[in-house]
């Protein structure tokens, strides 16, 4: 019998910039690129905007200039992960989790439902901790077109809010960090970006960053449970439009339509201040409630194939 030979040893440009067991570029390289392209496409498309903005005596609202925004992203974020996916992984777009099946719907209603749980029990924990007051109702002052328009129009942009952040951060980088490392170190890795990449939102603060930092976290948990982005899709559009709109805290520290009015006046540790209650620990056993109904459902209602 021979030995068998060990296999030749790789040029160093190809150990560098090449993965070992594929033809294709190393994940760092990957996710050097789609970030390049990201911001490419952000800046191109963001030029109308940014005319708009010129004309003179041009009042926005911020809901305007918000989902106006989240179109850029949409775009920007859309093309990149889809050039980046095809030509660089040499994988399809769908299979970064995107694939329509039955459970699209249901993954997604499913995740908006339980984040109105999660904010409901923070909402509660606050208001018996007497660290909020209740202040009223939008409607005793708003005329109704107002409250529908604001609501349904948050609603809105919390949609491309919810598909642009996870086809980026649960979708690509999540997924192209692991194919590198590993699923551990990509949804630590990718939740760390995740938290990074809000220190640019208002009232931002490095604790804000750890609370977003364990929000990834929460959602990966629901990408790993299902293997598919509808259900983190679902989480972050209810998360957001639960926190906002409906029980009135800031989101991220931004302050939108609310349909509850309230003031927090709890300590800032716990109740996050101005930026919400991501940057305060009352998230934390909100995201254990979270994790505990994810399970339930993925578990006794969710029946995925093999």
């Amino acid at each position: 019998m021979t030995e068998s030979q060990p296999p030749p040893d790789r040029p160093f440009l190809k150990k560098v910039f090449l993965s070992p067991d594929e033809q294709r570029l190393r994940a760092g390289w990957r996710l050097v690129i789609q970030t390049i392209l990201l911001i490419v496409f952000s800046l191109c498309a963001g030029i109308p905007v940014g005319l708009l903005l010129l004309i003179p005596d041009l009042e926005l609202p911020d809901g305007v200039f918000l989902a106006l925004n989240q179109v850029v992203s949409i775009f920007a974020t859309t093309l990149s992960v889809y050039l980046a996916r095809r030509f660089l992984d040499k994988r399809s777009f769908s299979s970064l989790g995107l694939k329509l099946d039955k459970w699209t719907a249901i993954d997604i209603f499913a995740g908006i439902v339980i984040t109105f749980f999660i904010m409901g029990f923070i909402y509660l924990i606050e208001c018996g901790l007497g660290w909020l007051t209740f202040d009223g109702f939008a409607w005793e002052t708003d005329p109704l077109i107002t409250v529908l328009g604001g609501s349904l129009g948050m609603f809105v942009v919390f949609i491309f809010v919810g598909w642009n952040e996870e086809l980026l951060s649960r979708g690509y980088h999540l997924q192209t960090i692991a194919s590198g490392l590993n699923m551990f170190w990509g949804v630590i890795i990718s939740s760390a970006i995740f938290g990074l990449l809000h220190l640019g939102n208002p009232n931002a603060t490095w604790v804000s960053a750890a609370g977003i930092f364990f929000a990834g976290l929460f959602l990966a948990y629901g990408y790993l449970t299902t293997k598919q982005l509808w259900l983190p899709i679902g989480l972050h559009i209810g998360w957001n439009f639960f926190e906002g709109v409906v029980f009135g805290f800031p989101v991220s520290g931004l302050d939108i339509y609310r349909l509850i009015r309230i003031t927090v006046e709890g300590p800032e540790l716990w109740t996050g201040g101005a930026f919400g209650p991501e940057a305060g620990l009352v998230v934390l056993p909100g995201m254990l409630l979270g994790v505990a109904l994810i399970y339930a459902y993925t578990r006794f209602m969710r029946k995925t194939d093999p």
